[in-house]
């Protein structure tokens, strides 16, 4: 088995994208009559538009409840990416982060993608600047190139293939029996995981989601003998010593399924706390608990949520609709063939392993 790269990212990069994360600011909150009114003038604007809410899981709760309520989709990013593809809307809304809208926008280039914020970022993708790991590939040209869908459209079209959380292991393993040595970017904790789960000779990006990072393995232990009934979901984003504290680790479409399909009636979850809400619904009987992080993070003290997701809402949904043009995803022309290649050989892959639904229409 190949050996991480134990330092590839400036120690310098990560505090600045700290500070970004802190800097990021919600929309302001409405009130219960003034969110009736906003959903009913979205709802009027879609129509308007021929426009289709492509929505995370890690945004907020009404979002999704409008995506579900409008024909749209609430997902995680790899059935997101599928769905936009799909959908034969002329305006794609996406409500996430930015590397999700511009993944819309190279799988749909004839089509206009906007998204409420477009300051809404990833510290994943910050952490993976084109000409720093461009070089980092240039060092290792025998190795094939797998990044994370959380990267910038120009990573991605440097790339052999994108993979998600949902596919990354079965991606993998089909590189390994064909004898491929792989460059992995840019989450360090989902590459160890894979690393460890398939055996692939990988060297890894240290980059890491300001979300997962967090999340404590010695707190973790505390909450799990105050529940020792309880089963605990960890997405593989989260730190070696939380994954292996894990029932369940998985995507964040996989932990609603392994939530529906476990006989626990408690469930500790590693993951951005925005799963709630379709995990809910999928098991409203049961008892969810966030799984506990090391305290003071990015975004509130003692909690798991990203605060780039958080700048998703009715407001600036709406404003979006109103004005696309202000709130227009762009990506360069010259790199969409090359970056459509990675994605598309992920769906494609995808579909074949009957891990993402065959494109409809």
């Amino acid at each position: 088995m190949g050996t991480p790269r134990s330092e590839i990212v400036p120690v310098a990069l990560e505090p600045k994208i700290q500070r970004m994360a802190l800097a990021a600011n919600p929309p302001t909150p409405v009130d219960a009559a003034e969110q009736r009114q906003l959903i009913e003038a979205i709802k009027a604007k879609l129509v308007e538009r021929d426009a289709v809410l492509v929505v995370h899981y890690y945004v907020d709760e009404l979002l999704q409840s409008l995506a579900d309520q409008t024909g749209g989709r609430v997902s995680d990013s790899l059935d997101m990416a599928a769905f936009g593809q799909a959908h034969p809307a002329r305006t794609l809304v996406v409500c996430g982060v930015r590397f999700m809208g511009e993944t819309a926008k190279i799988l749909s280039p004839e089509k206009t993608v906007i998204m409420p914020d477009l300051g809404a970022e990833c510290s994943l993708d910050l952490s993976c600047p084109i000409e720093e790991f461009s070089a980092f590939c240039d060092e290792h040209p025998e190795r094939t190139v797998v990044v994370y869908a959380n990267t910038s459209a120009a990573v991605k079209a440097r790339a052999d293939w994108v993979v998600t959380s949902s596919n990354a292991l079965e991606i993998v393993s089909h590189l390994k029996a064909q004898g491929e040595k792989i460059l992995w970017g840019p989450d360090k904790h989902l590459g160890r995981y894979i690393q460890r789960k398939t055996g692939a000779d990988m060297l890894l990006w240290q980059g890491s989601c300001v979300v997962h990072d967090e999340f404590s393995a010695n707190k973790l232990a505390e909450l799990k003998a105050q529940h020792p009934e309880a089963e605990v979901l960890v997405h593989p984003e989260s730190p070696e010593a939380v994954v292996n504290m894990a029932d369940v680790v998985g995507s964040t479409t996989q932990l609603i399924k392994a939530a529906a399909a476990s006989e626990a009636n408690t469930l500790i979850v590693a993951t951005d706390r925005g799963i709630f809400h379709k995990m809910r619904e999928a098991v409203p009987g049961k008892t969810l608990i966030e799984a506990p992080t090391g305290g003071r993070s990015v975004s509130c003290v003692a909690c798991a949520h990203c605060p780039w997701m958080a700048m998703n809402g009715l407001t600036n949904l709406l404003a979006a609709l109103e004005d696309p043009a202000s709130h227009e995803v762009s990506v360069d022309p010259k790199i969409i063939p090359k970056a459509a290649q990675s994605i598309q050989r992920m769906l494609d892959f995808s579909r074949s392993r009957g891990i993402v639904g065959k494109p409809s229409g």
